[in-house]
């Protein structure tokens, strides 16, 4: 897949970034993050293993696109759910908690 990063056009695929990230030894996750195998690694160290530039010349988001459009799941931020997780039984729904707050239960239902 081609993406830009940093104005740089990279041709990326899923392999080819297991294949960087095979051996590299996770910094602690203090923002965005992404799983990569059984790891979970920040953005920024990920986008400087893969294009071999300093983490100031990205940005966060543009290595966060191009890890979803891989088939990468994302984190917003430490201790959040994935992009799109998160809905289902026992987990709140948006009605359910906005509601909670103001006493209700979030159900539709008498």
């Amino acid at each position: 897949m081609r993406c830009v990063i940093a104005r740089y056009p990279f041709e990326l695929t899923k392999g080819g970034v297991l294949a960087s990230m095979k051996g590299v030894r996770p910094e602690p996750v203090t923002g965005e993050s992404v799983t990569i195998g059984r790891h979970r690694y920040p953005v920024k160290q990920v986008g400087q293993v893969i294009t071999r530039q300093d983490r100031r010349d990205f940005t966060a988001v543009e290595v966060t696109r191009a890890m979803t459009r891989l088939g990468f799941t994302c984190h917003g931020h430490p201790g959040t759910a994935p992009v799109g997780v998160g809905v289902g039984v026992g987990c709140p729904t948006p009605l359910r908690a906005a509601s909670t707050p103001l006493g209700g239960t979030g159900s539709t239902t008498a």
